[in-house]
C-alpha cells in the first residue's frame, strides 16, 4: 500500500495544500518498505488530490485539509487521515499498527485563519 504524508521535510505539515513536499511510503506486511520525497507541484484547487491518487496513493495523512480536497480523495477511494502531527514515518508506522485515527480536521475557509492547527 502507498501512503503519502504532507510534510515540511520529514515533519507533518498542518495544511495539506501548502506543504513543501509529500513523504511517500511504500508499505507491505505492516511495515515501511521504502520512502521517497516528492516536491509539492503547487497548490491549485482540485489538483493535488488527483496528482497523488494518480501516483497510486491509497492513504493521505495530514494535519488539516480543505473539504474540497477531502471530497476528491473520497471520490478517488483514498483514505484521509487528518489531525496528525510530528514525524511522518512515525505517523505511518502508527497507522499501520491501527493506532492513528483521523480527527476530521477540515479547513472551512480558504485563508485557513486559525482553522488548520493554528497556522
Amino acid at each position: 500500500m502507498k501512503i503519502a504524508v504532507s510534510c515540511n521535510g520529514n515533519e507533518i505539515w498542518p495544511h495539506f495544500g501548502h506543504c513543501e513536499n509529500f513523504c511517500v511510503y511504500e508499505t507491505g506486511e505492516g511495515k515501511v518498505l521504502s520512502q521517497e520525497s516528492v516536491p509539492n507541484p503547487g497548490h491549485r484547487p482540485g489538483f493535488l488530490p488527483n496528482f497523488l491518487a494518480d501516483m497510486g496513493v491509497e492513504v493521505i495523512i495530514s494535519g488539516g485539509m480543505g473539504g474540497g480536497a477531502v471530497d476528491i480523495f473520497n471520490e478517488r477511494g483514498v483514505e484521509v487521515i487528518l489531525g496528525a502531527q510530528g514525524d511522518a514515518k512515525a505517523a505511518v508506522e502508527a497507522y499501520l499498527r491501527g493506532e492513528l485515527k483521523s480527527t476530521g480536521s477540515i479547513c472551512h475557509e480558504h485563508q485557513h485563519a486559525g482553522e488548520c492547527g493554528g497556522h
